[in-house]
């Protein structure tokens, strides 16, 4: 079996991509509305890329879904309790973003039926059909399988009632293109659930721009035009905060 430190190892090595000649002209683009910033000296571990301050890190390729499926990542995430936490019900439209191989996504199709589902959504085809065999070895059926792109998850205007997304968001190309078609995405009162490492805490094993702090996600999820209020921060998992974003409706609700 391969240790934990290998794994890690591992996976660290298949987050740093090769930028192409294609890459470079988007950034000009990036560059045209003053929304991104490139610069030339920045953490490894990240793009290069900046977005309000933050900067945006590697991308976890599909060789790397062996890390999502851990067996040590219960003890350190705590998926149980996540799941737990976003209180789900029959017959509820969930879309898990950036779902990899499906770990997280066939915890959760089970409790939105019936008459519910959820749509699997990753920009790598290769995830969706690793997640595909999964789902035929569990016979799990109300799991959607949805190839997203770099700007948006394609997802049907307000068909949505919560939208996951667990580790992935600090990895977006595009946060703000991301976050803005997200929110049309959903119903009205329909939630986000973002869930990412605490920067605010050193112990945590996870590279720094993989990392982000309660202050700086509020801040990109929060802007007037995505019409999404921060209602609430749960921080009961061991190493992440779970912050909930509500379409539409006062903070105090």
């Amino acid at each position: 079996m391969i240790s934990y430190k290998i794994r890690l190892f591992i996976f660290q090595l298949l987050l740093i991509s090769t930028f192409t000649s294609a890459y470079a002209d988007e950034s000009a683009n990036d560059n045209a509305d003053g929304r991104y910033e490139w610069k030339a000296e920045h953490d490894p571990n990240g793009i290069g890329k900046f977005y309000m301050g933050r900067e945006i890190a590697h991308v976890m390729g599909h060789p790397a879904a062996m890390w999502l499926e851990r067996p040590e990542r219960e003890a350190e995430e705590n998926l149980t309790r996540l799941i737990e936490l976003l209180k789900l019900k029959p017959g509820e439209v969930v879309a898990d973003i950036g779902a990899g191989s499906g770990v997280i996504t066939l915890k959760m199709a089970p409790l939105v039926a019936p008459g519910g589902k959820v749509i699997a959504v990753d920009i790598q085809r290769e995830m969706l059909v690793r997640l595909k065999n999964r789902m035929l070895q569990t016979k799990i059926e109300n799991v959607d399988l949805h190839l997203g792109a770099p700007k948006s998850p394609e997802l049907k205007a307000e068909s949505v009632d919560l939208i996951l997304m667990v580790d992935v968001y600090h990895e977006f190309e595009f946060p703000y293109e991301m976050v803005q078609n997200m929110a049309a995405a959903l119903k009205p009162g329909g939630r986000i659930a973002l869930v990412e490492y605490r920067l605010e805490d050193p112990k945590v094993p996870i590279k720094l721009v993989h990392k982000m702090s309660e202050k700086q996600a509020i801040k990109e999820m929060t802007l007037a035009n995505f019409h999404l209020t921060h209602t609430k921060t749960i921080d009961e998992l061991p190493r992440q905060h779970l912050m909930i974003f509500t379409k539409n409706a006062p903070k105090d609700e």
